[in-house]
């Protein structure tokens, strides 16, 4: 009987637990390549009996930002609200995804009470695959290939490569002039951790495009 009874209390605690309830919690845009900022709103309502008081709301990237409409925090039942996500994408493409916690009173730091999602959809201007090439230490010292397309409708010609450091050698393959490159990628040594950042400068003329970025990587641990 002690455990039904238990069992029975802490059920009604969950149901009796105070929440704002979002008309939507995931939420999916589309932005032009041109685009680097843009806002998501999440509107909510108190529907819960109880007061609720917002501890934080947050993103989980340097990428988003939290606005609580107003700045306010408390909500007696039936006061509405929006949590408004501010995105900035950089030279993000493709479909990126960006989660937002919200904490309430009483949540422990690692543990939202709720999470809101936004889906971004942004042109694909240069198709990478894959983005890093990776070795394990011990590994052959075998080139590896990054292909690189491009996808606008104008020509997108690779101009020059420069690397972070002298740990691998590289050659720019042109498959086709302003369509398709390959980047064949090798290391000096294996024994070591080494990462090279390879900066590949274009003739793209839209703003925050003109800079691609791929990878080279010895490190510990199975080949990815």
């Amino acid at each position: 009987m002690k455990f039904v009874v238990g069992c029975w209390l802490a059920l009604a605690g969950v149901l009796s637990a105070a929440n704002l309830s979002f008309t939507e919690v995931k939420k999916e845009i589309k932005m032009g390549l041109e685009d680097t900022k843009g806002t998501v709103d999440y509107p909510f309502k108190n529907e819960s009996g109880k007061p609720i008081t917002i501890k934080e709301a947050k993103g989980f990237c340097s990428c988003t930002s939290v606005q609580i409409s107003g700045g306010k925090t408390f909500y007696k039942p039936g006061e509405s609200g929006v949590i408004r996500v501010n995105l900035d994408m950089g030279n993000e493409t493709g479909t990126v995804e960006k989660a937002v916690g919200i904490f309430l009173e009483g949540d422990a730091e690692a543990n939202p009470s709720q999470q809101l999602t936004v889906v971004i959809h942004i042109p694909v201007l240069v198709e990478i695959e894959p983005k890093s090439v990776k070795w394990a230490i011990g590994d052959a010292k075998e080139p590896k290939t990054i292909r690189l397309k491009m996808k606008a409708e104008q020509p997108i010609h690779i101009k020059s490569v420069s690397t972070s450091t002298e740990n691998f050698t590289q050659e720019l393959k042109v498959l086709e002039d302003g369509r398709d490159y390959e980047l064949v990628v090798t290391p000096k040594s294996t024994e070591a951790n080494a990462l090279t950042i390879f900066r590949l400068e274009t003739d793209c003329t839209i703003k925050n495009h003109g800079t691609l970025q791929v990878f080279g990587v010895v490190s510990k641990g199975p080949k990815r």
